[in-house]
């Protein structure tokens, strides 16, 4: 059985300076978990996507090993420089979803706000490393353009924020979006998707808090975990702060070769989210995007893997296999045979 840390109340040094303190050199990280001799084997220029790593995120990197699955997912490697056939720029169609400024509108019922294009961690298979959000930030000017469609669409019940990170954004840059809606009864849900209270769990303060408990919308927080050994204590005291201001917490995870691609992994991935207040969500297969081709697991191994998984968990624990499809009305189901 897989427990969460204790939650006795942790001191939370202010987030911004934590964000700061982030690890942007690649060779400085190698230092720091004792894999000095990797840095020969570092692409120029990052691959043409910055490193960047909370230190606390670092913190709990395994020293000395350079199969670490926390390492794997943020240190640039020279197979991101490969072509590989079907991997593109634009892997699940964001650009021809858009239907405002900041907005993309892919499934019914549901409007998904690019609330900021930062995030405290760059993940090698983003599928939006190579997003324009230079051009395509809602938040920009008040979140006029993007209130704006959402009070002209009645349609639209579920406002979901992405980016990016959308905690990214001060807790008064979010409440600007909140305060707006307050007059949009055919909103009744705000889902946030977010890293933050994983790698920088010093976002989770008390004036985010509030802002949360606040708020009279269904609020749902998917997180983004990929591995079990990325939960810590400050990272239990984050779930359990948010659990208590009224948010329903998710895990949405990417199925990563050499990561997390095995049953083991995966088991303890959803029980010591469980034990953290987290039930799973989706698993995706990864995200076709340019560079990050070396992340792949096949299909016929992703859904063996579902099979054992099933045999192995309570059916609650088991997350959802899926691809997102550029044009598709929804996540596609990955299909696996019954056993």
């Amino acid at each position: 059985m897989i427990t969460a840390s204790p939650s006795a109340r942790l001191s939370r040094p202010d987030w911004r300076e934590a964000w700061r303190a982030a690890i942007t050199d690649p060779v400085q990280l190698l230092d720091l978990v004792g894999l000095p001799e990797l840095a020969s084997r570092l692409p120029a220029d990052n691959a043409g996507f910055a490193l960047r790593v909370p230190r606390g995120f670092a913190a709990r990197m395994r020293r000395g090993d350079p199969r670490d699955p926390l390492l794997l997912q943020v240190l640039p490697q020279l197979a991101e420089l490969d072509v590989v056939e079907g991997f593109v720029r634009d892997a699940v169609g964001d650009m021809d979803a858009k239907t405002a400024h900041g907005i993309l509108h892919k499934y019914d019922g549901r409007a998904l706000l690019i609330a900021s294009g930062s995030c405290a961690i760059n993940c090698r298979y983003c599928f939006r490393r190579h997003f324009p959000y230079g051009d395509e930030i809602a938040a920009a000017g008040q979140w006029r353009d993007a209130l704006e469609h959402v009070r002209n669409d009645s349609s639209i019940n579920e406002l979901i924020l992405s980016g990016g990170d959308p905690l990214a954004l001060t807790t008064r840059k979010l409440a600007e979006l909140t305060d707006g809606l307050k007059n949009v009864p055919h909103v009744t849900r705000l889902r946030i998707h977010s890293r933050l209270p994983v790698v920088l769990p010093e976002r989770i303060d008390d004036e985010l808090i509030d802002w949360l408990a606040s708020l009279p919308l269904q609020k749902v927080l998917v997180l983004h975990v990929n591995h079990a050994r990325e939960f810590d204590a400050s990272v239990d005291d984050a779930c359990r702060r948010l659990r208590d201001a009224g948010v329903t917490l998710l895990n949405q995870a990417v199925l990563l070769a050499g990561i997390n691609d095995d049953v083991t992994a995966q088991a303890d991935l959803a029980e010591r989210g469980f034990a953290a207040g987290v039930l799973p969500y989706y698993l995706h297969q990864l995200d076709k995007v340019a560079g990050a081709a070396h992340f792949e697991v096949p299909d016929e191994r992703a859904t063996e893997l579902m099979i054992e998984l099933r045999n192995a968990l309570p059916g609650y624990l088991v997350p959802r296999l899926v691809r997102e499809v550029a044009g598709e009305p929804s996540k596609r189901p990955v299909a696996s045979r019954a056993r």
